[in-house]
C-alpha cells in the first residue's frame, strides 16, 4: 500500500478541479485507456500541443471520423495529472514477431519508456493473438471470426510480448491485462472447462508482473473461477462494459474479495452497459467534453458511486485500486476521473466528520 496521504482535502479538492487526480487517496491510482486524444488539450495537455496534432479518418459502424491526437512525448504531461497509464494497442500486435523482430508497438512502447518519468506506471493489455479464442477477420467487407492457432501459446507470448515488455518498462510495468472477447454459451466451453484451459497457461507464467483477466462473458464467472483466480494470485479486473453485469453485482460474484497476490486491483471503465461500441463512440466523439446523455444518466452515476466504494473496501482491506477511465463512458476520460474523485473526498469528509 502507498504512504498515507497528508495533503488536506482542500488542497487534493482544488487539484481534482484542474484535473491533477494523483496521490487522492492512498488506496486509489487513477489513469486512462489511452492517452493522446487532441480533445484533452486545456485539461491534460498545453495549448502549444495544437500546433502538434496529427489527424487519420476512421470508419466505425458505417460513419467516417477524424482521430486526432497528441504525439509521443505528451506522456510527460499526462503523468502530472495520473499516476497510471493503461496502453491498449499492444491489444492488436505483439512486441517481437514470430522472428523475434521488434514490431511497430515495440519502438512505440520504447518512445514511451523514453519520456515518461522515472515514477510512471503503466498497464498492457496482452495481445488478442495470445488470449483470444477466436480472432476478427473480414471477408468480402464482412467481419467473420476464425480460431486462433495462438491461443494460449506460452512460448510465443513470453517472447513475442512478456519479456520485450519487461526489458523496455522494467519496474514501471505494474501490470498486464489479460482481456478475453465476449462468447455466446453456445460457442464456448463451460466454466469449468475455461479454467482447466487457463490454468496451464497462468500456471507457466514468468514472475515478477502481475496478470490481471478480464473475462467478458458472465457465464465463465462462477464460484470456481473466482477460487481459482484467488489460489493463483490473479487479478479479476471490474470492467464497466456493453455486456457484463454492473460493477457493484460483479463485487458480489467475487465473493467480495480481491484476488490479485501484489495486493493491486484494476477497475475498468469503459462503455455504458448494454451500448455497443460503436454507438458509444459515436454518441462521446470527439471525447473533449461530458456528453450529459451518458454522463448524466442514473447508470453512470452508479458507475461513479460504485467504484467509490470499490475504493473503500479496499482501503479496508489494504488494496490499491487503479481505476482506468474510457471516454467512451463518460464522453471524457478526464472529466470521468475527476467525478470519481470528486466523491471519493466528498466520502472522506464524510467518515471523518464529527459523530
Amino acid at each position: 500500500m502507498r504512504s498515507n496521504v497528508t495533503e488536506s482535502v482542500e488542497k487534493r479538492r482544488e487539484r481534482t478541479e484542474s484535473f491533477d487526480v494523483r496521490t487522492i487517496h492512498p488506496n486509489v491510482r487513477f489513469g486512462t485507456a489511452s492517452d493522446r486524444y487532441a480533445g484533452w488539450i486545456g485539461q491534460i495537455y498545453s495549448p502549444d500541443y495544437q500546433e502538434r496534432v496529427s489527424s487519420r479518418r476512421r470508419k466505425l459502424g458505417g460513419k467516417s471520423y477524424e482521430e486526432r491526437t497528441v504525439p509521443v512525448e505528451s506522456v510527460h504531461q499526462f503523468f502530472e495529472h495520473f499516476d497510471v497509464l493503461e496502453i491498449d494497442y499492444t491489444f492488436y500486435r505483439p512486441l517481437r514477431d514470430p522472428d523475434g523482430e521488434a514490431t511497430s508497438n515495440f519502438f512505440t512502447l520504447n518512445r514511451y519508456a523514453e519520456h515518461a518519468p522515472p515514477s510512471s506506471r503503466f498497464l498492457l493489455k496482452a495481445p488478442q493473438t495470445y488470449f483470444a479464442r477466436k480472432l476478427r477477420r473480414r471477408s468480402n467487407g464482412k467481419p467473420t471470426y476464425e480460431e486462433n492457432p495462438d491461443f494460449l501459446n506460452l512460448d510465443a507470448y513470453v517472447a513475442g510480448f512478456h519479456q520485450p515488455a519487461q526489458e523496455i518498462l522494467g519496474d514501471r510495468l505494474s501490470g498486464i491485462i489479460f482481456e478475453q472477447e465476449y462468447q455466446r454459451v453456445s460457442d464456448s466451453p463451460s466454466a469449468s472447462e475455461n479454467v482447466e484451459e487457463l490454468d496451464a497457461f497462468f500456471a507457466g507464467l514468468p514472475g515478477g508482473v502481475q496478470p490481471h483477466l478480464e473475462i467478458r462473458s458472465p457465464h465463465l464467472l462462477d464460484d470456481a473461477y473466482f477460487g481459482w483466480l484467488e489460489d493463483r494470485g490473479l487479478g479479476f479486473v471490474f470492467s464497466h462494459w456493453t455486456w457484463l453485469p454492473p460493477i457493484r453485482k460483479q463485487w458480489r460474484m467475487c465473493g467480495e474479495r480481491f484476488t490479485a497476490s501484489n495486493g493491486e486491483v484494476v477497475v475498468r471503465l469503459l462503455t455504458p452497459l448494454d451500448m455497443p461500441y460503436a454507438k458509444a463512440y459515436a454518441k462521446t466523439h470527439p471525447f473533449d467534453k461530458p456528453v450529459p446523455e451518458i454522463s448524466a444518466s442514473k447508470q453512470a452515476r452508479n458507475m461513479v458511486m460504485d467504484t467509490t466504494a470499490l475504493v473503500f473496501q479496499a482501503e479496508a482491506r489494504g488494496n490499491v485500486v487503479n481505476v482506468v477511465t474510457n471516454n467512451r463512458a463518460w464522453g471524457n476520460a478526464p472529466a470521468l476521473a475527476r467525478e470519481i474523485a470528486r466523491r471519493i473526498l466528498d466520502e472522506e469528509e464524510r467518515r471523518s466528520g464529527p459523530a
